[in-house]
Formats: C-alpha cells, structure tokens, sequence
C-alpha cells in the first residue's frame, strides 16, 4: 500500500446547496435547467471554490505535497476541486470508479419528490441502510465493493509511494469502512452522530500513513489517520489516531445476536 494516502471530498456543489435549501422548504434551486442536468456535472459554488483553496493552502503548508500520484473523480466538482487545490507539479488522472454512490431513480429529485416516489422504499432503507440499495442504485456496501477495486489498484501501483485522491462524501466513507474495517454498526454510529467532527464535510481531508507519527517507522499497514477541516478547523480532528482492527469471541457474536430475537422456529 501506500505510505501516505490523502482523501480530500470536493468544496460545497450546487447539488449540494440545492439540497440544504430543499430541506429547508426552498426548492427554488430545483429549476428546469438544473433538473435536466445529471449530478455529474455539477458545478462548485463560489464558497466551493473557497473552501478548494483554503483546502489547497492548508495541504502545502502541513504536508509534503509531493506526491507520486494523483487520482481524481471524474465528475466535475472533484476535478474542479482538485484543480484548484493549487498543487505543484500535479499530473491527475480522473477515475470513474470514484464517482460519487448511485442514487438511482431518486437522485435528482427534491427530498419532497423523493419521498412522496419512494417512500416505501426509503422506509426500507432506513431498517437496513448500510445494506439496502435505492431503486437502481447503490447501497452502501455496493460502494465499498466498487472502491475494494481502488484500493486493490493502490496495492498494485502504488505500493511505497505518497496519493491523493480527491472524490465524494460517500466515496471517503467507503475507503473509511474499508481501511479501518469499520463495522455496519460503526459506519452507522457515524452517520447518527450529531458531532461536526464525525461527517466528512466539504474540502475535508482524510489522512491515512503507515509511518508510525512518534516513531517515524513505516510499517506494513495504513495504520495511523486524522480527519482535518481546513476551512473550518474546529470540525477537525488533527491527532493521530491508531487503527485497530476488532475481533470477537464466540461469546462476543452470541451476544451481538441477541439484539435480534429469532421470530421463525418452525421445523420442515
């Protein structure tokens, strides 16, 4: 793997403006020419592209931004926000494999849309969402199985070397499950938790390294991570934090099942 692997999610979209304002009651940012247009070409606003820079601006002045390689999402709020990262001597290539999770049918429409179309479908979604798929789109796992060929390819090309890739929200939380070996459980913690610090906001950064940060020794593993906000520091968390991988004894599964009492005993 690599030693250093760099996740930075794009500056603020007009999607997402357009949503927020949704949630709100406004959905005058849901008109004709944006309905019409796919999420891929989303365009960044212009607090977007501030928060691109300052992104950029924190990244030159904290780390080493030399990096052996650049991978961005091919959607145009990724590319956009990795251009204006500012990064000397970067060469990107786009990936489509790191274009943001499918919403399928419900994508572009209003949440008011969206859940008067699908509401059974969202109630679904919610017992289960971790592993429930919007209609014809993808769930969360389906993700992380499309992002396990990333990584693979990082195994591959770019073992020893410093990346960054610039991609989406959900995108950064499949690397984070997968990376950390998060559980549904934890993924799902993080997605109920009302602390800034748990999201991956816009122009985030998320630091993975295998480089011990007291010992300076490189080991085997991506081991180490911190999650930094540049452009609103106090939704950081700069200290290193080890990644430890959870096991369990026959004793722990028994209990977890427990939360789940059995409703069909019958014998055939």
């Amino acid at each position: 793997m690599p030693i250093d692997l760099v996740l930075v999610r794009h500056g603020q979209s007009e999607g997402n403006v357009a949503i927020h304002m949704s949630k709100r009651g406004d959905f005058s940012a849901f008109t004709e020419e944006f309905m019409c247009r796919h999420s891929s070409v989303w365009r960044l606003t212009n607090r977007g592209i501030e928060q691109a820079q300052i992104t950029g601006a924190w990244l030159q002045k904290n780390m080493n931004v030399d990096f052996d390689r650049y991978y961005t999402s091919d959607y145009l709020r990724a590319k956009e926000t990795a251009a204006l990262l500012g990064l000397p001597n970067a060469k990107w290539y786009t990936d489509f494999m790191l274009r943001e999770r499918d919403q399928g049918e419900s994508g572009d429409l209003t949440p008011a849309d969206r859940l008067e179309k699908f509401k059974k479908k969202i109630e679904s979604q919610e017992v289960q969402p971790f592993y429930r798929r919007p209609s014809n789109g993808e769930s969360m796992a389906d993700t992380c199985m499309r992002i396990d060929s990333t990584i693979q390819t990082l195994h591959r090309e770019c073992a020893n070397k410093r990346v960054i890739i610039v991609s989406h929200g959900e995108v950064m939380w499949s690397f984070r499950v997968l990376l950390e070996r998060m559980s549904q459980e934890q993924w799902l913690g993080f997605q109920n938790s009302n602390d800034p610090c748990d999201r991956i906001n816009n122009g985030q950064v998320l630091h993975y390294t295998r480089c011990n940060p007291e010992t300076k020794e490189i080991g085997p593993y991506l081991s180490w991570m911190r999650s930094i906000c540049p452009s609103k520091q106090e939704w950081s968390r700069p200290d290193w934090v080890q990644i430890t991988h959870d096991t369990f004894t026959d004793q722990d599964l028994l209990l977890d099942i427990q939360k789940y009492p059995r409703i069909c005993n019958l014998e055939y």
